[in-house]
């Protein structure tokens, strides 16, 4: 069976909003993604890459490009729940911990749908511990236990495992797709994605 993988991290606004277009996609093909936590700082280092906020800084008129392409992305995709976080760029360690130990404990999906959702749609600081609580406790998640769970060794040797094998199978950045070991960067190749996957039937 095909396998189709989505490496995130929740820093990434482009990963956000393909969080937002893979349900549609899902529906299409009649098969899910795999959600794998990356901490994209540790996939900076090991690779050298730096964000698009630093890449981009003093090039005339790539930004605005950049900026016009967004917002094409957006319509296109009729997304709404969208806005810059005011804290960006927002340290993540805590919450891709969190992401893992939400696995574990059984509220992968609901923790990933609420933390973007505060991340890119509400524009909280989830990289703030007091936010990062209360807002778990505010969507009904176990706060208390995932966040027990997000500062344990094998939670935090998961993370890493995950952002180490990611590197190594040719992430450079988030959000990264693989089609079983095909990688597609960016969420301008879900299209792609979607299409590597039908032709593998």
């Amino acid at each position: 069976m095909t396998r189709l993988e989505f490496h995130f991290d929740f820093g990434s606004p482009n990963a956000y909003l393909s969080h937002l277009v893979i349900p549609a996609i899902e529906a299409r093909i009649g098969a899910r993604f795999e959600y794998v936590p990356v901490l994209l700082g540790g996939v900076f280092r090991a690779t050298s890459n730096r964000s698009p906020m630093e890449s981009m800084a003093g090039i005339k008129n790539k930004p605005d490009y950049e900026r016009l392409e967004m917002n094409r992305f957006l319509v296109r995709h009729g997304i709404t729940q969208y806005k810059r976080n005011p804290f960006f760029p927002v340290n993540t360690l805590a919450i891709m911990r969190g992401a893992v130990a939400a696995r574990g404990l059984g509220v992968f999906e609901k923790y990933v749908d609420e933390v973007y959702r505060y991340m890119w749609s509400e524009g909280r600081n989830m990289g703030d511990p007091e936010v990062i609580a209360a807002s778990l406790e505010e969507s009904g998640l176990p706060a208390k236990a995932i966040l027990e769970a997000a500062v344990s060794a094998p939670v935090k040797a998961e993370l890493i495992a995950n952002t180490e094998r990611s590197v190594e199978r040719g992430t450079f950045g988030s959000p990264t797709f693989f089609v079983d070991d095909d990688i597609y960067f960016g969420k301008d190749r879900l299209r792609d994605v979607e299409e590597a996957f039908l032709a593998r039937r």
